[in-house]
């Protein structure tokens, strides 16, 4: 997959060999993925990070956005094996309101991840993580780093993010939450 020039759209991620299994990343599909985001938007740990549970039209509103937007966030159902394990947003960071926080690079790509809650405590965010960083580093030749910005309270998702290779490099005040900045380089050849 090489991302357009303005994001990281583009053919399904897969298949990633991970040592959880078989990831492919598909574009989400509202007609046939609302209910199951809807569902999982709705689980109390969940909405506890992202603040988006509610009736179906909440979570609609939220990817429908992003579908048709100019591709500089690509809303993602992360299937492992084939069944549903998350939903992941791949997003241009340096295109994103977070740039003015950080010191931003070109083309640095981010990471929202949203793991189910019938995935949680199988150990999976971690080598999903490290796999996707590392096929959207080789896949984009001009992006150097991954990033991402958990709260810093979700101690599960900064220790799984630092399990895949990213490191801690700052705390940043956002407007809706106080964020680790996570960052995973390009490997040096």
């Amino acid at each position: 997959m090489t991302a357009p020039p303005d994001g990281p759209g583009g053919p399904p991620l897969g298949p990633i060999a991970t040592p959880a299994g078989e990831l492919v990343l598909r574009a989400v599909r509202l007609d046939e993925d609302l209910d199951l985001l809807t569902g999982w938007m709705n689980d109390p740990d969940t909405d506890r990070w992202w603040a988006l549970a509610g009736p179906p039209a909440t979570t609609a509103a939220h990817v429908a956005g992003q579908l048709a937007g100019d591709g500089r966030s690509r809303p993602v159902i992360a299937l492992l094996d084939g069944q549903p394990t998350g939903y992941f947003e791949l997003y241009r960071a340096d295109l994103d309101p977070l740039a003015a926080h950080y010191p931003a690079r070109p083309h640095d790509l981010g990471v929202h991840l949203l793991l189910a809650p019938a995935a949680r405590g199988r150990r999976l965010a971690a080598p999903l993580l490290d796999a996707i960083a590392a096929r959207l580093l080789r896949d984009e030749p001009r992006c150097t780093r991954v990033l991402a910005e958990p709260d810093v309270r979700n101690t599960p998702s900064v220790r799984a993010f630092a399990a895949a290779g990213f490191t801690r490099v700052a705390d940043l005040e956002l407007p809706d939450k106080r964020a680790a900045l996570m960052i995973r380089p390009r490997p040096e050849s």
